[in-house]
């Protein structure tokens, strides 16, 4: 199958479907003060930008697709949090808006899954151009599971950390936000190592753990709703 309008439809489908499950998913935990949707969308759609921009630096640093090491892994999660990140830090951490604990880990997770959309729309759109209709859908279902779950919970984690320093001083808060990055990134980064060398029935204890991590996120997300500023 070529690259055509109905494979474009469906590869755009199959990853933007899942991604804005869990936007939804995510916003409702925050539907007391939602955030301005203008920013979201914003967010949203930046994250979709990195992924064309993070594709060819990741190339010039691994030209060699035949030869993956654990340090090119690094790199591609170095590189993907970095931008996500970035990404997020120009549509919205920077702005007023971002005026209570929970608002970083709503804007990161919003970045990421504009990312994830993408991602998972070359993917897709790869395995339908080549005819394999099959391996178009197991791969949106891994994705859906794996993938755009990593990409939330890594950017969840670094909101998370801005969020338990989000009344600290400005040291406090850049020693947390580096942490936060570099737990992002190392989990990332064991997470593809991990699914790109272990057999198909080792694949399911990985998505596992991703889920539990989920789980963890959902419970941290709670209790930094509970956060106040005790100079109030």
């Amino acid at each position: 199958m070529s690259i055509n309008n109905e494979t474009i439809i469906y590869a755009v489908l199959g990853g933007l479907i899942p991604a804005l499950f869990w936007l939804w998913f995510w916003l409702r935990e925050d539907k007391k003060r939602p955030e301005p949707r203008g920013l979201l969308f914003l967010s949203f759609v930046a994250g979709m930008v990195m992924v064309p921009i993070v594709i060819p630096i990741q190339r010039f640093f691994s030209p060699n697709l035949q030869n993956i090491t654990l340090l090119t892994i690094f790199l591609w999660a170095l590189i993907e949090e970095v931008f996500k990140f970035g990404a997020s830090y120009w549509a919205a951490l920077r702005r007023k808006a971002m005026d209570e604990p929970i608002d970083p880990m709503i804007y990161l997770i919003t970045t990421a899954l504009g990312f994830a959309a993408l991602e998972n729309t070359l993917f897709l759109m790869n395995s339908l151009s080549s005819g394999f209709l099959w391996e178009s859908v197991i791969t949106g279902n891994m994705r859906f599971i794996g993938a755009t779950l990593l990409h939330t919970i890594a950017s969840g984690i670094v909101g998370l950390f801005m969020a338990l320093s989000f009344y600290k001083s400005r040291m406090v808060k850049k020693i947390s936000l580096f942490a936060g990055l570099v737990i992002a990134i190392l989990l990332h980064t064991f997470f593809n190592f991990f699914i790109m060398n272990t057999v198909t029935s080792g694949v399911f204890l990985i998505f596992s753990a991703v889920w539990m991590i989920t789980i963890l996120l959902i419970l941290f997300f709670e209790k930094v709703k509970n956060i106040r500023n005790i100079r109030r």
